[in-house]
């Protein structure tokens, strides 16, 4: 779709316009000429300059593993398991197939994994906040979120992270007693700079950009209101001068609000024997045509001429009760209680009458349903509604695709529901009456903040509909993790396959069991803590600055023959400083893994193979941070089933105090005075380790938070 800017013709898409927007950069700046119609895969691109745009998202894909590598290392503070992160998205065919073709994929991810390493970034800047790389980070936090939004709607989950973990750090700063009110807004007012203002600019900013080059009408300008599509130059509609206000006797079209439906129309064809009343159809159709002409007239009006030059000029209004008569079939708009031909308990409509003769169920009563420019219907911005006046229903769109005999057209019921949709929402947009003055109407055409939310309606019920075509590759969530099924990229038929995009099986079902056995761990070290059991030694020093060198799976179990340690945490219970750290590390890749996979279980559009590939990164990097072997994961399993064990039972053998009948508590003191110099050696090692100034407690709500104490039981 880069095609669309080089030419800047308007198009639609069911995505933000920021990846087809650097696709078409990319083209741009490499010689292509955008005349190549990208229809369907397979077809030869001969001596069109393609190159530039397949580099550019193989040069974002590239990315992903440095940017992976970071992520892991920062968390970890791991070498290996950083490698190994670097080395399992490396060899995963399924990334490198996406980043090898023009897609937006790598562009989102790219973006996705930029708004991660940021964010773990500007963290690990923590105890130097407002210093000059802790701004850096935090404010191109804010940009990515902005771009990956900008490429898809996807890039809302990684936003969310981003502020679950914004409120998480506000919170315990808040609680930091050594911070003022002062510092703890400073903290909040950077926060809401880079990370809410900033990147609304920005996307805004890309829209505005996406806007202002796109002003040719194209494929794309029937998804819009009649108002949107006046902007567009070679659209009927642009620099035209039509009346204002729709009058009695003029000729208009009825265009419905919902996207994709199109203009309310009729022809002569009849509906089919037992479907209601064999009376003429009335469908929507997303073409112009004469067919979708109407005069409109008064209810009581049938032989006086509305044109004539002696009838009065007489405006229609809010409330009025007007009838619709097809202009070229000279029927009347109709209704009766016969079923609709597709959708249950909705009303057929029809056209019905002589010359503009019928019946009472030809009366309409016009309502204006956003009353800002008063009473008046005023053409292209005035939103109205059809009721009709002896049901009671209410004109619209069903949406639905007629049958052959409708010519595929789309069904026009009236429904009992008066319920506002945007299916009965109608405007006018053509508007013929050679009685009144016409305006131009570029004073017609919406504003900047109106063009944006229409595009995103339109994006989001364009999302919404998308169905499954005939061989469609389709799948469900479940089947992504397991690898269960491809997704054909290109063929020349069913069974010739030249491209298919599949995971490496070695990589997914390492990453499944990688979820697995962390969620495991997870839940054993919730319960243990919560029943006050204590863990290994590295786990409770790790807690001494949870902010930089963080809990993953690989450091819980590396040492599980360690002395063992208690932990005290001052203000806090030991649940709620447990899930500090484990918020971090192991715990923030698989939250990023869940944000991005777990939403699609609710989606009712249709859904791919690569929707999950945002998730698989997440996977990786988790798999990555498990980096001991499975010997010692086993051990300190068990080392942590045991200490739980016995404090479950409350057994006096729990760590030797059986024998002398003493509490584990007076034992681990004793212990302390035995071993003093083991003790003081061990917790100045894992100081020295893990970077421990006692000089930021004063002003570091992480370091101020807790207080380690080291028992060593002889």
């Amino acid at each position: 779709m880069g095609s669309y800017y080089i030419n800047r013709t308007f198009f639609f898409d069911v995505h933000p316009p920021l990846g087809k927007m650097l696709i078409g950069l990319a083209g741009y700046l490499s010689g292509y000429d955008g005349t190549f119609l990208f229809q369907k895969p397979g077809d030869k691109y001969e001596h069109h300059s393609y190159m530039g745009m397949r580099g550019f998202c193989a040069f974002l894909g590239s990315w992903l593993v440095p940017f992976a590598f970071l992520i892991v290392l920062d968390l970890s503070n791991s070498l290996p398991a950083a490698l190994l992160t670097a080395a399992l998205l490396t060899f995963d065919t399924g990334c490198l197939t996406l980043s090898q073709y023009i897609l937006l994929d790598p562009i989102l991810m790219f973006f996705i994994m930029a708004a991660m390493l940021s964010m773990v970034k500007y963290r690990s800047c923590a105890n130097r906040p407002f210093s000059a790389p802790w701004w850096s980070w935090l404010s191109l936090t804010g940009i990515s979120l902005a771009c990956a939004l900008g490429v898809k709607f996807v890039g809302l989950f990684i936003i969310l992270q981003v502020g679950l973990n914004t409120i998480a750090d506000l919170w315990h700063l808040f609680g930091d007693l050594s911070l003022s009110l002062v510092t703890v807004g400073k903290h909040l007012m950077a926060r809401v700079l880079c990370l809410i203002i900033l990147p609304l600019v920005l996307y805004m900013a890309i829209f505005a950009v996406h806007i202002m080059v796109l002003n040719k009408s194209g494929p794309g300008d029937g998804f819009f209101s009649s108002a949107f599509q006046a902007r567009l130059s070679g659209n009927n509609l642009h620099n035209a001068s039509i009346p204002e206000h729709l009058a009695y006797g003029s000729v208009i079209t009825v265009k419905n609000l919902r996207m994709a439906i199109g203009y309310l129309h009729s022809h002569r064809h009849l509906y089919p024997e037992g479907i209601g009343a064999r009376q003429q159809q009335v469908t929507t159709y997303l073409h112009k045509d004469y067919n979708n002409l109407w005069i409109i007239k008064k209810h009581n009006t049938n032989s006086a001429d509305p044109l004539d030059p002696s009838f009065p000029v007489e405006f229609v209004r809010h409330g009025d009760i007007i009838r619709l008569e097809h202009k070229e079939t000279s029927r009347n708009l109709h209704s009766h209680y016969h079923e609709a031909p597709l959708t249950r308990k909705h009303y057929q409509v029809t056209g019905y009458g002589t010359n503009g003769t019928g019946d009472s169920n030809d009366f309409w009563r016009i309502e204006v349903v956003n009353r800002k420019f008063g009473n008046r219907i005023k053409v292209l911005r005035s939103r109205i509604r059809l009721i009709h006046l002896v049901t009671g229903c209410v004109l619209g769109s069903s949406g639905k695709v007629l049958p052959k005999w409708g010519w595929e057209q789309l069904e026009v019921t009236c429904t009992p529901y008066l319920k506002q949709t945007l299916n009965s929402i109608w405007n006018v947009e053509d508007h013929i009456n050679p009685k009144l003055p016409n305006i131009s109407l570029d004073v017609l055409q919406p504003s900047f903040p109106e063009i944006l939310l229409e595009s995103h309606m339109v994006m989001i019920r364009g999302n919404n509909g998308l169905k499954p075509k005939d061989n469609d590759f389709t799948s469900k969530p479940w089947h992504w993790p397991i690898n269960y099924q491809g997704l054909r990229f290109s063929g020349a038929n069913d069974t010739d396959f030249r491209v298919y995009l599949l995971g490496n099986p070695v990589v997914w079902w390492l990453n499944l069991v990688s979820i697995a056995l962390y969620l495991l761990l997870g839940s054993i070290i919730v319960v243990a803590m919560q029943r006050g059991a204590q863990l290994p030694t590295k786990v409770e020093a790790l807690c001494v600055n949870s902010q930089r060198h963080t809990l993953t799976p690989s450091i819980l179990l590396s040492d599980f023959t360690s002395p063992i340690c208690t932990m005290e945490v001052c203000g806090s219970r030991h649940g709620r400083g447990l899930t500090r750290v484990l918020l971090q590390g192991g715990g923030q890749v698989l939250l990023g893994w869940m944000l991005h996979y777990f939403p699609f279980f609710l989606m009712g559009r249709i859904l791919y193979f690569h929707h999950y590939f945002p998730a698989m990164l997440f996977s990786s990097m988790l798999t990555g941070s498990q980096k001991s072997n499975g010997r010692t994961k086993v051990a300190g399993i068990v080392g942590v089933l045991r200490a739980l064990q016995g404090r479950l039972s409350g057994s006096r053998n729990f760590l030797g105090a059986a024998s002398s009948g003493t509490s584990p508590r007076t034992l681990l003191a004793a212990g302390e005075l035995r071993n003093q110099k083991n003790s003081a050696a061990t917790s100045t090692k894992l100081q020295e380790q893990k970077g421990f100034d006692p000089a930021l407690q004063s002003h570091n709500p992480v370091y101020s938070t807790y207080r380690i104490s080291l028992h060593l039981v002889p």
